[in-house]
């Protein structure tokens, strides 16, 4: 049973009763990301998530860590282009319990300077940890490259930015961005609403204000090629994609699936299977607020790296000439249901999905109403997105590794 309400400083809470179960997911979600950083905030948003776990007024870093597992509950929270999410999962007997203390997390953290400048060194080693994982570089280059605006810019921040924050800059993003109409609290499992008093008590004490509107993201088409010494190339094919609120998403999960989401895939079946080029190969799609790309994402080595893209974009013309098959459409289509379906055990993945469908698109869809919208896509529904998204004269690539002049890539847009 599903029940949503408002606090009065426009805080929304959407909860979600399962039976059956012994836990308990429990978030906090607010519509702050890095892309709300104004120049000199760089890594802003991300810092503060480290910080609600450095401490309170009445807990210390430690004292914080083992209440946490005294009750039993995993803890953690992520911070990502458009949101930061505060979230736990326990057992019922402890919800009531864990939710208080995310409520004190969230409203009462202290922000120490010396805490802060140790969080420093640790946010520090989390981007070069990133920086040695040629995918997420990849990434990260395709964003930026992108969307040059606030959107692309680097969730973590750079060092230097990280090295620059100080605690009154902190304090002050937080200020503007954490209020109440930024932030929903979203929970699924065994659980009754008064076990979420002490929560939404405190978060009863956010100002009842709108957060700033961010930046409007533009698609740029970009071209990057940078060497680096990797066993693998990186690669990244690119088109602009859709919003968070288009009606199309279903079509584009379905067409996602049949191109190469799964070992039937086209990609994966030609690329992969038949002509053994490459290992890893997907289809991918990055979804904000207001923009998105869609696109092919492989690893392969430098010698075959000139045939692996000359293979995937021929699939990509070929699927914009015939679009999918009847029997591709439905094993997609048997993949969305079984993933949406068995998605409904998890007490985590509901609570993601509510908190997210409230965040970004004022509330999630029922899921039987959700199924029929895939199960009513079209091959031309589908034959149309394509088409839409994958203008070669719009592509932008990546490629990191042995990797050729960017002239070379460049010419697939031809």
């Amino acid at each position: 049973m599903r029940e949503n309400f408002t606090l009065p400083n426009g805080v929304r809470v959407v909860l979600d009763r399962i039976e059956g179960v012994r836990s308990a997911s429990v978030g906090i979600w607010l519509r702050c990301g890095s892309r709300c950083e104004a120049r000199g905030e760089e890594g802003a948003a991300h810092f503060i998530e480290h910080m609600l776990f450095k401490g309170t007024d009445s807990l210390t870093s430690a004292g914080l860590a083992e209440r946490m597992d005294s009750l039993g509950a995993e803890f953690n929270a992520y911070t990502s282009r458009d949101c930061t999410c505060f979230y736990f999962r326990s057992l019922d007997s402890s919800l009531a319990a864990a939710a208080e203390l995310l409520g004190e997390m969230f409203m009462r953290s202290r922000f120490d300077e010396r805490d802060m400048d140790t969080e420093r060194g640790v946010i520090t080693d989390e981007i070069r940890m990133y920086d040695d994982m040629p995918d997420d570089v990849a990434n990260e280059l395709l964003a930026r490259g992108c969307f040059p605006g606030a959107l692309g810019r680097p969730v973590l921040g750079t060092r230097e930015s990280v090295a620059r924050l100080s605690r009154e800059a902190l304090l002050d993003f937080r200020a503007r961005h954490y209020v109440g109409g930024a932030a929903v609290v979203s929970a699924a499992g065994h659980l009754e609403r008064p076990q979420l008093d002490g929560l939404l008590s405190a978060l009863a004490g956010l100002p009842a204000a709108a957060p700033p509107e961010p930046e409007r993201a533009e698609y740029t088409p970009f071209i990057a090629a940078e060497r680096r010494a990797t066993e693998q190339n990186q690669l990244l094919l690119a088109f602009p994609g859709i919003r968070y609120t288009s009606g199309r998403r279903c079509a584009l999960a379905l067409m996602n699936s049949i191109l190469g989401g799964s070992a039937s895939s086209r990609l994966y079946r030609r690329v992969r299977d038949e002509l053994g080029l490459c290992y890893d190969l997907e289809c991918f799609d990055m979804t904000w607020a207001d923009a998105g790309l869609v696109g092919v994402g492989a690893a392969t080595s430098a010698e075959n790296e000139a045939r692996a893209v000359e293979e995937i974009c021929a699939m990509l013309r070929r699927f914009l000439d015939e679009g999918p098959s009847e029997a591709e459409l439905e094993r997609a289509k048997a993949q969305a249901e079984s993933a949406l379906v068995l998605a409904l055990e998890s007490s985590s993945a509901r609570m993601r999905r509510l908190g997210q469908g409230e965040l970004f698109l004022g509330g999630a869809e029922d899921i039987d109403a959700l199924l029929a919208r895939f199960a009513a896509v079209t091959r031309g529904e589908v034959l149309e997105l394509a088409r839409r998204c994958f203008d070669f004269s719009r592509l932008s690539c990546v490629a990191l590794g042995e990797v050729r002049a960017p002239e070379e890539y460049a010419r697939l847009r031809g």
